[in-house]
């Protein structure tokens, strides 16, 4: 642009002419004077840079740039943090925070958060009392085991564990079970960590009782068994049973622990799954020491669980390192509420969540699919083909990892072109939706899976605000 053809600095608005505005004034009393101030000017800086760039014809009006710095306002008080519909096919999916809370788990959190509690107060003596009592009991009822305690999660659970009881001192483990979880959380890691020394036994797919026999000196601390939750080894393989385990390391004198990784209280066979471990059956079996997570199958908060003997759990509890682990009093209110629904195993696949997905039928889902295929046609106007196909869910975070649950989904594919430039702009208009909706590109379609979608209306109304310029057709 010429330079004589570009509008004049000099008429850009000032920075009080904006706050006056009734679209300024109203970002004032929103967002603050000072805050409102920043964004206008940032505004302001931004069109003068485009008139020096000569990308604009005319200045924009005070009203505009308002209405600029309101939205810039608005996008960064919007929290990171924010809702979204887990639509990938994934139910327990880490990246978007695994469980779904059960609502009498979200009304016990909220009352913890708006007002003090007894959280390590004795109501009846009205002396100190201990945090982990207001779910010991239940994980005594519920578990079988003699005592339990609690931290923030089932790693914490695990390198506490291992600290307490093997510091200086040898833990076996068979070769098949170092494991490594998210976040390259390797199991020999967090031993060296915990101060123990690693002793492996057998190797990556056969070890017999004999190893473990065999590795037993006077300086073992404990026999570790890890459950492999995520992942199998198939084939030619041998493992020692818990309850073998259990009387090696005993005749020895040597604690047997536990780790369930994911975990469950329940046969999950009941809700057509297959079956895992249950902690119930681990404590059976004589484990002395049984760790698991809380906010997988479990389908509550994030947490981890130590159960069994009373003389450990107590060593346990005496360990310094248990206050930077232990958990706060919104998580706790909401795992005993969790906990509570496990009273009641008749009603419980309905009241806890990750059950309720899990157990929905692919025929319950097909016939949902239906229902919104048409209307997600609609608001897309043409630019995408969308079908119900059947797909594959999966249950995610290291549970049950070779079983897919038979679902269906909303297959979106361009109308217009077969490279998957238009579905990755989709799949981006998507993620900026107020509640943005999350699926998976694969075999050129933009899946949506609907095993976690139970808001129909909701996920309507957040798609009907996608951006018009990704329902453009053929260039």
């Amino acid at each position: 642009m010429d330079a004589e053809a570009r509008p004049s600095l000099r008429d850009l608005p000032s920075v009080d002419q904006v706050l006056r505005t009734p679209a300024g004034a109203h970002a004032a009393a929103r967002f603050g004077r000072a805050p409102a101030t920043g964004a206008i000017r940032a505004a302001l800086d931004e069109v003068r840079a485009c008139v020096l760039a000569g990308q604009l014809a005319a200045l924009p009006s005070a009203d505009h740039v308002a209405a600029a710095a309101a939205d810039a306002l608005e996008r960064g008080a919007r929290s990171s943090l924010r809702p979204v519909f887990n639509l990938t096919g994934t139910v327990l999916h880490t990246n978007l925070g695994r469980a779904l809370l059960a609502e009498e788990a979200v009304a016990a959190a909220t009352a913890a958060m708006r007002s003090a509690v007894a959280l390590e107060f004795d109501l009846s003596t009205g002396k100190r009392g201990e945090r982990d009592d207001h779910v010991r009991e239940l994980l005594i009822e519920l578990t079988g085991a003699e005592d339990a305690t609690v931290v923030n999660n089932n790693a914490a659970a695990v390198l506490l564990v291992l600290n307490t009881l093997g510091l200086a001192k040898e833990a076996i483990v068979s070769r098949g079970e170092l494991i490594e979880i998210g976040g390259a959380f390797r199991m020999p890691d967090i031993m060296a960590r915990a101060g123990v020394k690693l002793v492996e036994v057998g190797t990556t797919n056969r070890t017999h009782p004999r190893d473990y026999a065999g590795a037993l000196t006077p300086e073992t601390g404990l026999v570790l068994k890890v459950h492999t939750s995520n992942y199998r080894i198939e084939g030619f393989t041998k493992e020692v049973p818990g309850r073998e385990l259990a009387e090696i390391a005993h005749a020895r004198g040597v604690p047997l622990v536990n780790d369930l990784g994911s975990g469950t209280l329940v046969d999950l066979s009941r809700i057509g799954l297959t079956h895992e471990p249950t902690v119930r059956e681990a404590v059976t079996e004589g484990a002395d020491i049984v760790t698991f997570s809380g906010d997988k199958l479990l389908g509550g908060p994030q947490t981890g669980f130590i159960v069994g003997k009373a003389a450990l759990i107590e060593k346990i509890n005496r360990n310094p390192m248990k206050r930077a682990l232990r958990v706060d009093k919104i998580r706790l209110a909401a795992l005993e509420a969790t906990l509570r629904l496990y009273r009641d195993p008749e009603r419980l696949a309905h009241k806890l969540p990750t059950l309720r997905l899990l157990a929905r039928t692919r025929e319950d889902i097909a016939a949902r699919a239906a229902d919104l295929a048409g209307p997600v046609a609609e608001i897309l106007d043409g630019a995408f083909d969308v079908e119900v196909v059947d797909c594959a869910s999966q249950i995610g975070s290291g549970a049950l990892p070779l079983e897919t649950l038979p679902s269906a989904a909303l297959a979106i594919r361009s109308a217009f072109e077969a490279s998957g430039g238009q579905l990755n702009a989709l799949a981006s208009a998507l993620r900026e939706l107020p509640v943005p909706i999350i699926g998976r590109i694969t075999e050129g379609a933009l899946l949506l899976d609907l095993r976690c979608l139970e808001d129909e209306a909701g996920f309507i109304d957040s798609l009907d605000h996608i951006d018009l310029a990704h329902r453009a057709g053929p260039s």
